[in-house]
């Protein structure tokens, strides 16, 4: 089984301002002649993390990390004005002529493999291939599953705590009852409210419980830039219209692409993928076995990391 390459630090790290107040943290490592790779994280608003950039080998990839609007080491953190997923797809476009891209890799899993697949139909000619995890096609169904009514009963538990900031009167709108608090002039309600959110989404993330990944989900920089930006885009469909992607699948025809799904996703269930699957016959679709959502789990970051080499073989690219 495949595990992650060494760490590795950046070697260039900028600043880029986009639509005010909004300015992005990309940062580039690897070498600067490889082959170019993005990586589109989760949430939204979840930010990059450093062991993202170990999915790929240094000597043949430059990889590229970029925190979107409001998450991470972007600012504002957790700023919802001018938030919504085409300003996402164009900030990715600035970046690119920024770092002097012409085609690149994406590299994206959950929220991440939906910007990835909108980005991919909008601007097919600048994908080189898609390596896709925890597909989430961000239907009202997809949403209902795991902020109402779903994951609810395979995690009762956890979901009492989720329901717990919430008079039981409000319950039966979950995402909007969150969005009064995550908005409030309260900051107190706010962070309370966001480590709520995050927690449970954290929790439910792995096959096995893993305490590491709920204690950074709890982490207050990350829970409030996950549940702000992730519960404004909901409570706006993501802003895409009914059945985007899979409805636009057929512009993807021409790019290769790899699908990596966990058999017990419970953030993303497997239909999510499935339904992806066939309207995207070009692409090979992987179900784990072992695994649930995250991307740390073993048997996904071997998945991963097979996935990128199939489908940069796909390609023909390489260094040099």
């Amino acid at each position: 089984m495949l595990t992650l390459y060494p760490e590795l630090k950046p070697n260039a790290q900028h600043r880029l301002a986009v639509e005010p107040p909004h300015e992005l943290y990309v940062e580039e490592s690897g070498n600067p002649d490889g082959i170019p790779v993005l990586v589109v994280h989760g949430g939204p608003g979840g930010g990059c993390e450093d062991y993202h950039r170990r999915f790929f080998d240094a000597e043949r990839f430059r990889i590229i990390l970029m925190d979107q609007r409001g998450a991470g080491r972007s600012t504002p953190l957790a700023e919802l004005q001018g938030n919504s997923t085409d300003r996402l797809i164009e900030d990715m476009e600035a970046v690119r002529a920024f770092l002097g891209v012409d085609q690149w890799l994406l590299f994206g899993g959950s929220w991440g493999s939906t910007l990835s697949l909108v980005y991919a139909q909008t601007h097919p000619e600048r994908v080189l291939g898609l390596v896709l995890r925890g597909i989430f096609l961000c239907r009202p169904r997809d949403i209902q599953w795991f902020y109402q009514d779903g994951a609810s009963r395979v995690f009762p538990d956890y979901w009492a705590d989720f329901e717990a900031p919430i008079p039981e009167h409000e319950r039966a709108d979950m995402v909007s009852a969150y969005y009064r608090r995550l908005t409030s002039a309260n900051e107190l309600e706010q962070i309370q409210a966001a480590k709520a959110w995050s927690v449970w989404e954290g929790r439910c993330a792995t096959l096995h419980p893993n305490p590491r990944v709920v204690e950074h989900f709890g982490h207050p920089h990350v829970a409030i830039a996950l549940a702000r930006i992730e519960c404004h885009y909901f409570m706006n469909n993501a802003f895409l219209e009914p059945d985007q992607i899979v409805r636009d699948a057929a512009r993807l025809a021409d790019i290769p692409g790899i699908i990596v799904h966990g058999r017990y996703d419970m953030v993303c269930p497997l239909e999510n993928a499935i339904a992806l699957s066939q309207a995207w016959p070009q692409a090979e679709l992987q179900i784990i076995r072992d695994a649930g959502h995250s991307a740390s789990e073993p048997a996904i970051v071997d998945a991963l990391m097979r996935g990128v080499e199939s489908v940069v073989a796909k390609t023909g690219k390489s260094v040099g």
